[in-house]
């Protein structure tokens, strides 16, 4: 009997998936060292050891059907291996079973054949290859999507515009990959964000010498001109509108017919720790341990 217990000790020992692990158990009639060694044998194993590496590049893909629409990351460690053709395979088999599934997040992906797929693709591929995240949004029948790949999928963006026009949501979309806001409006900003920017500005305006003397009021009021002017750039509807610098994002889509429902904008390796190869020092390590031996 190939238990759980039996399963996890076989992923401790490799790395290797949990639907991975059962299968070599099964194949190996429970024997753990058999196991290991067919796992080996298949290449999984060493595709394990790679996921201690950074994969911080990649691309981010949008798959709609219906009233879904789904924007994930799908990462790998060099952006040569995410123009490979095997990896837009392996982007467009994610896609599929985003769709099947309904899926709203990674786990759910990689729970229902996801894992089994990336890691198949690592050991083919040779690099670490990982899918970071994923998002769902839902559309009513009286709204529509709007979205927009840049760079050939190094950003990628959904909006959910209500109203009836694709254009004007195709605007808003490629507003958000280009001014990257953090919030629809400010009635959607955190109340600890603006005290962190309140904060800043005041330490910043202490430190002003332009400002040195001025009443205590006098910097409040000034604090608050300087936090107000910054929410304005990661609230999207406040935003100047790109096509037309004239207009605030909600005056365009007022003057459409329009709101905005939601946004989502994905961009790869944001946050991550990007992966520095640093080649010429590789090859004089290479070099000293031939001449060592």
């Amino acid at each position: 009997m190939i238990t759980a217990a039996l399963v996890k000790e076989l992923r401790d020992k490799t790395g290797a998936g949990m639907m991975d692990c059962k299968k070599a158990l099964t194949e190996c009639n429970g024997d753990i060292n058999a196991a290991v060694d067919w796992l080996r044998e298949k290449g999984i194993a060493k595709a394990a050891k790679k996921q201690s590496r950074i994969a911080a590049e990649g691309l981010c893909e949008v798959v709609v059907a219906g009233n879904q629409a789904y924007v994930f990351e799908l990462n790998s460690e060099t952006d040569f291996v995410a123009k490979n053709e095997k990896f837009i395979t392996l982007l467009q088999e994610i896609g599929a079973i985003c769709v099947k599934l309904g899926a709203e997040d990674a786990e759910t992906v990689l729970n229902n054949g996801g894992e089994e797929l990336i890691v198949n693709a690592t050991a083919t591929i040779g690099e670490k290859i990982s899918l970071r995240r994923v998002c769902k949004l839902t559309k009513t029948d009286s709204q529509v999507f709007g979205f927009y790949k840049h760079m050939g999928g190094k950003i990628a963006t959904v909006c959910v515009v209500e109203g009836t026009e694709e254009e004007v949501a195709r605007d808003m979309s490629m507003q958000v990959t280009a001014t990257k806001p953090l919030y629809l409006a400010k009635e959607n900003v955190p109340a600890d964000y603006i005290e962190k920017e309140t904060h800043i500005q005041l330490e910043l305006c202490k430190n002003d010498e332009k400002l040195a003397g001025k009443p205590e009021a006098a910097l409040v009021k000034i604090v608050e001109g300087k936090v107000n002017k910054g929410l304005k750039e990661v609230c999207l509807l406040d935003q100047a509108f790109v096509k037309d610098p004239n207009l605030t994002v909600a005056q365009y889509l007022q003057g459409k017919h329009s709101s905005m429902v939601e946004f989502v904008r994905y961009e790869v390796g944001e946050g991550m720790e990007k992966r520095n190869d640093d080649f010429a020092a590789e090859v004089a390590a290479a070099a000293a341990a031939a001449q060592a031996k």
